[in-house]
């Protein structure tokens, strides 16, 4: 396998490693938090904290640099239209992530202080749910659009 391979193999793996990753914890998180089962729910959002610092958190170091070596490479510019939206499409999708790290380990705390406390769920673990839930949508559709941007590598000006 040539270099330029292996750069477009570590590419394709870090988008498939942020999508399948992102996809796979929303559905855990969602399906864990329709039980209200504070035990089960701790225990699912303390595998999602460590998937998303252990595969996602990797991915978003690595697929801006591979990113990166793999346009210099063929010669394109970061400021083409289709490479400029798709790192605005990345930083989009990154400030929506974000907070839901963050949020993930607050509904992770608050379902193990109702296990320890024998108490059910608090009202604070829904209202940062739904944020959380909401989180999820655009940076899905961001991260669809990069997929898409991609691969058609459309012709425009953005700047």
């Amino acid at each position: 396998m040539l270099p330029d391979d292996l750069l477009r193999l570590a590419h394709v793996v870090g988008a498939t490693v942020l999508f399948g990753t992102g996809a796979g914890i929303a559905f855990f998180m969602v399906m864990a938090r329709r039980t209200r089962d504070a035990r089960l729910i701790a225990h699912v959002a303390g595998t999602v904290v460590v998937a998303d610092t252990v595969f996602t958190a990797t991915a978003v170091v690595f697929q801006p640099i591979t990113g990166y070596l793999l346009a210099t490479g063929v010669g394109w510019s970061l400021s083409e239209g289709w490479i400029a939206l798709s790192l605005i499409l990345y930083v989009i999708t990154g400030l929506f992530w974000l907070p839901v790290v963050w949020i993930q380990i607050r509904l992770r705390n608050l379902a193990r202080l109702a296990v320890a406390e024998n108490t059910p769920l608090p009202a604070a673990f829904d209202r940062l749910y739904a944020i959380w839930f909401a989180c999820g949508f655009p940076a899905f559709f961001a991260v669809i659009g990069i997929f898409w941007l991609m691969l058609a590598k459309p012709q425009f000006q953005l700047f």
